[in-house]
């Protein structure tokens, strides 16, 4: 996959670096001679192209019309905007990416400026910081489309209300799925019938509501130690 970063700053030399390791074609687009003189230490100078991104030269010499995926990641929202625009309207770029400084500005991207993926940094982590404190033990594996779903793990404490009880009467939401148990370090694929034991790790996959209520089926009850 070819993936064109815009703004060479500490998120995109970050992105840029993790998709080279994972053997992406990259091309990295930057114009500040500070940012420039720091890039060209960390990433390879072959991939580094100096210049304005709204600029369509420049653009055309990172080979924009190749990009299957562009990331928008300046500290100016209007050219994250701007550039999201170019690419989809001029270059026909299938999918674009873009970083949200200030979330004031969060209702502009969307599809009038053709970003595909807005990621509002401050909204991200006060959703991650909300979770930490919400589900206490439980631990995000894998966030699916686009955090709206979690791949989530906990293992089962002594006291926990959900122990003894069959999976059809907990009464999850329909959005909330128990995938697989690993008990005694084998694992089950649970059915309506299946009981909860302590120590079993169980894996679900959910949405926020429902992870919460799992937190309360899985956390032990007031006046029960756990182990």
């Amino acid at each position: 996959m070819f993936v064109l970063i815009i703004g060479g700053g500490r998120t995109g030399t970050q992105l840029a670096t993790m998709l080279l390791s994972q053997n992406h074609e990259v091309r990295v687009i930057e114009a500040r001679q500070e940012i420039l003189a720091r890039i060209h230490r960390e990433l390879p100078t072959e991939i580094i192209i100096e210049g304005n991104p709204l600029d369509p030269k420049v653009l055309e010499t990172a080979e924009i019309s190749r990009a299957d995926v562009l990331a928008a990641c300046t500290t100016s929202d209007a050219d994250n905007l701007a550039v999201c625009y170019l690419a989809r309207c001029c270059y026909r770029v299938t999918r674009t990416i873009a970083r949200i400084n200030n979330p004031r500005n969060a209702w502009l991207f969307d599809s009038k400026f053709h970003v595909d993926v807005p990621l509002n940094q401050a909204e991200i982590m006060a959703r991650l910081i909300e979770e930490e404190m919400s589900l206490g033990d439980m631990v995000t594996l894998l966030k699916l489309r686009r955090g709206q779903f979690s791949v989530i793990e906990e293992k089962i404490p002594e006291g926990a209300k959900a122990i003894g009880v069959e999976i059809k009467d907990l009464k999850l939401p329909e959005q909330c799925v128990i995938a697989a148990i690993i008990r005694k370090g084998k694992v089950i694929v649970p059915r309506g019938v299946t009981m909860l034991e302590v120590g079993d790790e169980v894996l679900a996959v959910t949405d926020q509501e429902g992870a919460q209520q799992l937190a309360e089926l899985f956390s032990p009850q007031k006046g029960v130690n756990s182990v």
